[in-house]
């Protein structure tokens, strides 16, 4: 429960466009996984989130300017968008190394040490995570086989769309839609 005394429902947010909280971004990131499962055993994990969101938009309003970073070496603002934004145009494809350093126009060794400084992965690993992101909302569709959520992917067989995914969520693809249910 929100601490009446910080008069949450009172507060008049600020609007801000093309801004970046890595607090507030993995909060929502964790919020938006609890809201696509449909465990009712996690409800309380979901609520708590729910509090830890309404504490970081209450500081991050509270600042005057969007929340610095603390460490250095990370890629700028303007190179997380655009390299963020080509992963998601280009997810079902393996999108080289080298093409991701040149839309941000760093050498492929930098590229990869200020990603993995400003994202917290590699880029192989951001990107199969965004995959896995996608393919849980695909098996929640019962009409869609295990295979063809696979291929639609980018996956070229179902063997190693079902060891990435079990990777990621620590059940196979089948084990996690018998969960959906």
């Amino acid at each position: 429960m929100i601490d009446p005394a910080l008069h949450f429902a009172e507060t008049e947010f600020k609007p801000r466009l093309f801004f970046f909280d890595k607090d507030l971004w993995e909060t929502a990131q964790k919020l938006k996984e609890q809201a696509m499962s449909s465990d009712a055993g996690h409800r309380q994990y979901a609520e708590a989130l729910s509090v830890v969101m309404a504490h970081e938009l209450l500081r991050l309003n509270s600042t005057a300017v969007p929340a610095k970073r603390s460490f250095r070496g990370g890629l700028a603002g303007w190179q997380e968008k655009k390299v963020a934004q080509y992963i998601e145009q280009h997810l079902l494809e393996d999108v080289p190394l080298a093409i991701l350093a040149g839309v941000v126009k760093l050498s492929p060794y930098h590229f990869v040490r200020a990603f993995k400084q400003s994202f917290g992965l590699p880029p192989h690993r951001y990107l199969s995570s965004l995959r896995m992101q996608r393919a849980k909302s695909l098996l929640a569709n019962p009409a869609m086989s295990v295979t063809q959520v696979g291929f639609n992917l980018g996956f070229s067989d179902t063997s190693s769309f079902t060891t990435t995914f079990r990777k990621h969520t620590g059940l196979t693809p089948t084990a996690y839609r018998r969960n959906l249910d």
